[in-house]
Formats: C-alpha cells, structure tokens, sequence
C-alpha cells in the first residue's frame, strides 16, 4: 500500500533523511521517499495512516495525512 502525506516544515536533505528514518523504524513500512521541495512523503507498508503521522510528528514535524 502506498500512502502520500504532506509534512509542513521539512527545509533541506537533512529533513528529508529524518522524516525516512523515523518512517522507516516504524514496523511494516517498506520504504519513505521525503522530498522537501513538495513538502510530503510517500510510504510503502501496510500501516495505519495515524501511526505514520504520528511518527513524523515525534522527530518534529506537521503532518497531515
């Protein structure tokens, strides 16, 4: 399942590379690919929405699924 949710305050690669990691310690996610420039992540797994908001969220960021 593929998921896209918009993330409100990523900048920069480094941004990016957190909102991954932090998506991809989450059980089930397969991938997150973060593009700072559009401000949303896409999710491969087989996770609850709220889960991966939640997640982007705990390293600092807005999300909205």
């Amino acid at each position: 399942m593929t998921t896209t949710i918009d993330v409100e305050g990523m900048s920069c690669e480094h941004c990016e590379q957190t909102v991954e990691k932090a998506l991809c310690d989450v059980t089930d996610v397969v991938s997150a690919n973060a593009k700072h420039e559009t401000e949303t992540v896409t999710v491969e797994g087989t996770v609850d929405t709220t889960v991966l908001v939640q997640a982007i969220e705990d390293v600092g960021y807005t999300a909205n699924a």
